[in-house]
């Protein structure tokens, strides 16, 4: 249903100045973001590490000049890596995937130290007094298809991973069903020029709005819970 929906609609929404973007331009993105008072930044996706590059120094800017932003919230939905998975995966005979716990944790321990960081920086700005940061990772079940970047619930980007993109720890062991996100294109969606665009980015939002309420917080963060 939501498929239909935006591709139905895409032929009346008009074109933003930048209708495809690569992984990798991510930043300029989140630098526009953070010129607003409230700052609302949603994703979902593999690790979310591309992203996680680009928040990281832009938060740790804050310290030193917050310029307007008064609130930061930044939520990033990724798989639940303790469910067996067919991406990522161990390669096995004629290519098939072979589920692999022992690389999902290692993606899961790449997530937690993502989402420890993040936190660790919310928490320290939010105790100068000048503003309030939340950061927080959940997981939602199933693979990594698709590539959502929401940025202050105006411009949404969306692109596909290649499920097929294949990897090796080191070049004797085996190969692994990994895909790349920085390699990844992403449309561009905004809420400008028409009520088509707004009606668009709006049911996007709503997608991951009710993700977000279905995920379920991951094992570190119940852990580590008063």
């Amino acid at each position: 249903m939501l498929y239909d929906t935006v591709r139905e609609l895409s032929s009346s929404v008009r074109v933003p100045s930048r209708a495809l973007v690569n992984s990798s331009q991510l930043g300029s993105f989140v630098s526009e973001a953070f010129q607003a008072r409230r700052v609302e930044i949603s994703f979902l996706g593999y690790t979310g590490e591309t992203l996680y590059n680009e928040l990281y120094h832009r938060l740790e800017g804050l310290f030193d000049n917050p310029g307007p932003t008064r609130k930061v919230s930044v939520r990033m939905l990724v798989p639940e890596f303790g469910q067996p998975m067919t991406v990522p995966s161990r390669v096995g005979d004629d290519l098939r995937p072979v589920d692999d716990p022992v690389f999902r944790e290692r993606m899961s321990q790449r997530c937690q130290e993502y989402d420890g960081i993040l936190s660790d920086i919310a928490e320290r700005l939010t105790a100068t007094g000048r503003l309030v940061v939340e950061c927080e990772y959940r997981f939602y079940p199933g693979i990594p298809r698709d590539k959502i970047c929401i940025f202050n619930r105006f411009q949404v980007l969306h692109g596909l991973y290649d499920l097929s993109a294949r990897m090796r720890l080191n070049h004797l062991g085996p190969e692994f069903y990994d895909p790349k996100g920085y390699r990844t294109d992403l449309n561009v969606w905004s809420r400008e020029g028409t009520a088509a665009a707004e009606a668009a980015v709006a049911t996007w939002i709503k997608h991951f709005d009710d993700l977000w309420d279905l995920a379920v917080e991951p094992p570190w963060r119940r852990s580590t819970a008063p």
